[in-house]
C-alpha cells in the first residue's frame, strides 16, 4: 500500500509551526516597550544583583554612564554578561579585588545584551579597545587608565582578574 503523503505540504506545516514558535520566542524576549532585548530580566537579575549586592552600582542609560565616569577619582566599569568566563571568573575576580589596600572610589556595572543604551555609552568612553563583554575598564578622572577585555578575561581564574585589577588600583587609585 502506497501513502499518500505530500511531503511539500507537511514541509510547509512545519515551517509555519516553526514560525509560529519564533514569533512566540521574540515576543517573549521583547520588553514592554516591545524593543528586542537579548536576555529576560529574570535571567539577569541574579547576575546583576552579584555586583550590586558587593557595592557596584547599576547604570541603565547613557546619562548614567556620562555622570559615572565624570566623577573626579576612580571609576570601575564592569562590562557584565551571561557568559560562563563572567560567572566563573570576571564577577568573583572583580569583586575579589575590592580587597586590595587601594581601591576604586566608583563601582560600577552596564549589563551587555540587556541595558543597550548604558552598555554602547560604556563601550564609547573604553575606544580604542573593541566591544567585548565581560569587560572591566578601570577610568580616572574620566580617562581610561585600564582594560580588560574578554580575551584577557577567558581561561584565567578569578584570583588572577583580582590582582591584575589590584595591581592597577596600586598604580591608579
Amino acid at each position: 500500500m502506497k501513502h499518500n503523503i505530500n511531503f511539500f505540504d507537511v514541509s510547509i506545516k512545519k515551517s509555519i509551526q516553526n514560525e509560529l514558535e519564533c514569533f512566540y520566542f521574540y515576543k517573549y524576549i521583547c520588553n514592554s516597550k516591545n524593543e528586542e532585548i537579548m536576555y529576560p530580566e529574570e535571567l539577569v537579575k541574579p547576575m546583576r544583583d552579584e555586583l550590586i549586592n558587593a557595592g557596584f552600582e547599576a547604570l541603565y542609560t547613557a546619562a548614567d554612564v556620562e555622570n559615572a565616569i565624570a566623577k573626579k577619582g576612580t571609576t570601575l566599569v564592569m562590562v557584565n554578561s551571561v557568559c560562563g568566563c563572567a560567572a566563573g571568573t570576571a564577577r568573583p575576580g572583580a569583586i575579589a579585588s575590592l580587597r586590595a589596600d587601594k581601591t576604586p572610589d566608583n563601582l560600577t556595572t552596564v549589563f551587555a545584551g540587556v541595558e543597550k543604551e548604558s552598555t554602547q555609552k560604556a563601550r564609547e568612553f573604553m575606544v580604542p579597545f573593541p566591544p567585548s563583554s565581560p569587560a572591566i575598564a578601570l577610568f580616572k578622572d574620566g580617562n581610561l587608565v585600564h582594560m580588560l577585555e574578554r580575551h584577557h578575561i577567558e581561561g584565567r581564574s578569578a584570583q588572577m582578574i583580582a590582582q591584575n585589577l589590584a595591581a592597577a588600583y596600586e598604580e591608579h587609585c
